[in-house]
Formats: C-alpha cells, sequence, structure tokens
C-alpha cells in the first residue's frame, strides 16, 4: 500500500457524501491523495464492525486511526498548511473535544444531509 487508504461505511449515504466531499477537497491527483473505500470491500484486517461506528484512516505503515484522528491524520498526511489543523486535532485536549464531537454526529448520522436509514449505528 503506497498511500492511506480511508475506510467508511459503504452502506451509510452520510459517510459516503462527507468523504467524498473532503477528498474532492484535499486530494488532487499528487502522491499524497488518501483512497476513500468501502469497509465491506476493503481487506486490510480492519473489522467491518469497527467501520460501522467510525471512519478508519490506515496508513502506508500500517498504523489505523479512527473517528476524529482518522481526520486528524488525513490532513496531517496531507502536509500544507491544512497540516497545522490535523496537528491541532491531535493534541490532547483538542482530541477529547474532537472525539465527542464525531461521536455525536455518527450516533445522529441518519438524521444528518446525506443519511437514511441504513446510516443508523447499528
Amino acid at each position: 500500500m503506497e498511500r492511506p487508504v480511508l475506510l467508511i461505511d459503504g452502506d451509510c449515504g452520510f459517510c459516503r457524501a462527507t468523504s467524498g466531499a473532503l477528498a474532492s477537497r484535499l486530494n488532487d491527483g499528487g502522491p499524497r491523495d488518501v483512497e476513500i473505500r468501502a469497509a465491506q470491500d476493503a481487506e486490510l484486517g480492519v473489522p467491518v464492525e469497527r467501520t460501522e461506528r467510525e471512519v478508519v484512516l490506515v496508513l502506508p505503515d500500517g498504523s489505523a486511526f479512527g473517528g476524529a484522528q482518522a481526520m486528524a491524520q488525513w490532513l496531517i498526511w496531507h502536509r500544507g498548511p491544512l497540516a497545522l489543523a490535523g496537528r491541532f486535532l491531535a493534541l490532547p485536549v483538542v482530541r477529547s473535544l474532537a472525539g465527542l464531537a464525531y461521536r455525536a454526529v455518527a450516533a445522529n448520522r441518519h438524521r444528518l444531509p446525506g443519511g437514511t436509514a441504513a446510516c443508523a449505528m447499528r
């Protein structure tokens, strides 16, 4: 694996729409792009049950980050000015707050734009 892979719940419209919007802003066809895959189709050693609760970013070295920290690591991987935002999200106090916010959004993703009944946490 040469670049990170963001594993999402492929059955969730909110997850597909949100990750697609982020990829359209962050991916530019260069070496720092992140590939997005439905967890149901990926075989990277991450349990599908985990990706039903949170997105998971698997880096080329095999390390995996979930939820808000997956987003932080995506920004850090991207480099440039956005890497500072990722490093900020990775700070201990901010990481805790970002995790709370992420869990609130994940728990309500079926109610958010693009969400459907398939997006409800199982």
